[in-house]
């Protein structure tokens, strides 16, 4: 496939073609809320809250002539909250699982939540690897060799590292979601009936449906976000 043409959209773009549900999931203080935060709203809170129970984003990304929106629900790490977590899941089409790279237990961890993820959603759900907190380089107890390794080995389909208090990759991981949603979607629609490659099947209007369910679930049990 040709290289995709992206550019990220103002936040509160109401507009879009296809619509996506992101869980980003990971130990707690890994700065899952703060990655994207910088990601969706360019800014960095220098203070720790941990989330309690979810907080909700959004971001658009128009990829050559659609645009995608990208529902992001960044759970909380609390085992208190772990059987809440497992309810994200229904209708996720990619996960984001975050370690820290200054904290090796993070990165231990992975395993466990891996699991969870394979157990609880779907078969197809994309599966994203991040190394956050790059900008404490003095402080680095996981090194990128060791998480590439983790990521070839458990055929993970993306792996980065990020910061969000320099925003560094920050967004990217966001296009690329979007860019491999997309491109998964095309793969669908072709598959199915290339006539009708770039037009949403009742299938998947179904699916918009559910995440617009998922909104309205959210404002009505909007929580503090770290």
């Amino acid at each position: 496939m040709a290289e995709l043409k992206y550019e990220v959209l103002p936040d509160g773009y109401e507009e879009y073609n296809l619509s996506f549900k992101i869980i980003v999931i990971g130990d707690p203080g890994v700065g899952k809320s703060c990655l994207t935060l910088k990601a969706t709203k360019n800014y960095f809170e220098n203070y720790y809250s941990p989330t309690v129970g979810f907080e909700f984003f959004t971001i658009s990304i128009k990829i050559n002539d659609k645009v995608i929106r990208l529902q992001i629900w960044d759970t909380c790490g609390q085992e208190t909250y772990r059987s809440l977590i497992n309810s994200f899941y229904r209708n996720a089409s990619l996960a984001i699982l975050v370690y820290s790279i200054e904290d090796n237990k993070t990165f231990s961890n992975l395993g466990l939540w891996l699991n969870e993820i394979r157990q609880q959603a779907n078969p197809d759900e994309k599966i994203f690897l991040i190394g956050n907190k790059a900008d404490l380089e003095d402080k680095r107890e996981v090194t990128f060799a060791q998480a590439n390794k983790f990521y070839k080995e458990n055929n993970i389909h993306f792996f980065i590292e990020t910061s969000a208090k320099t925003g560094l990759n920050a967004q990217a991981v966001f296009v690329e979601a979007a860019k491999i949603l997309y491109q998964e979607h095309l793969k669908y629609k072709t598959m199915t009936n290339p006539d009708q490659a770039n037009n949403i099947s009742i299938k998947e209007q179904d699916l918009h449906n559910d995440l617009n369910d998922d909104e309205d679930m959210q404002k009505k049990k909007k929580k503090k976000c770290c």
